[in-house]
């Protein structure tokens, strides 16, 4: 159902602060930007860095990751390296690197992607689920890989075939369920955390 991430949202106090981070360290290039929300580009997904002013808000100490290609691992952890303490595991024979944002996101470097390109490839998606192309994991509060700890607030938008049909699957589920302009449908979990889906 679901077919692909459309945005992670993160709250950030100062958003010329934070793009300046994800620019400045990542490459990630200015898609568009008011006073309240910046969107970077990360691959076909939009890295949204928004000011805590209003609802759906960003997610804090969030741990999400993102995709590279395995031959440019290397040349990442060296250029992160210099400004970073860079904390490594290893799933199989994809290494992933972790370092923490302005606001103490844990931020994930995953080289996993094929390709001869450096840049940053998108928001990693793994396929352990098969209700979709990638992983949510909303934690307990602990302590996780690099001391990460589980997002609050999360705010996500997914691509779908029909907005309606996927909100009618978590009905019952939902805190609240509300439709937005253009088709588009956002639900609330009883925890708090929104998810858009987005007709595609």
């Amino acid at each position: 159902m679901l077919s692909g991430l459309a945005w992670l949202a993160l709250e950030v106090k100062s958003l010329d602060r934070a793009v300046a981070f994800y620019q400045d360290h990542l490459d990630l290039s200015l898609r568009r930007q008011d006073g309240r929300e910046a969107a970077l580009g990360a691959g076909e997904t939009d890295l949204l860095l928004r000011r805590p002013a209003g609802v759906p808000r960003g997610g804090l100490h969030t741990h999400y990751a993102f995709s590279c290609p395995a031959d440019a691992y290397d040349d990442w952890w060296d250029r992160l390296a210099a400004n970073f303490g860079l904390h490594e595991e290893t799933f199989g024979d994809v290494r992933s690197l972790y370092f923490y944002d302005t606001e103490g996101n844990c931020v994930e470097v995953m080289g996993r992607d094929s390709g001869s390109q450096t840049a940053i490839t998108g928001l990693s998606r793994r396929t352990r689920l098969t209700a979709g192309p990638f992983d949510l994991e909303l934690w307990e509060p602990h302590l996780g890989l690099a001391d990460a700890r589980g997002g609050v607030h999360v705010d996500l938008g997914a691509y779908v075939d029909d907005p309606e049909a996927a909100a009618d699957a978590v009905w019952g589920r939902a805190d609240r369920v509300e439709d937005l302009d253009g088709g588009d449908v956002r639900v609330r979990d009883p925890d708090g955390h929104y998810l858009t889906f987005v007709g595609e």
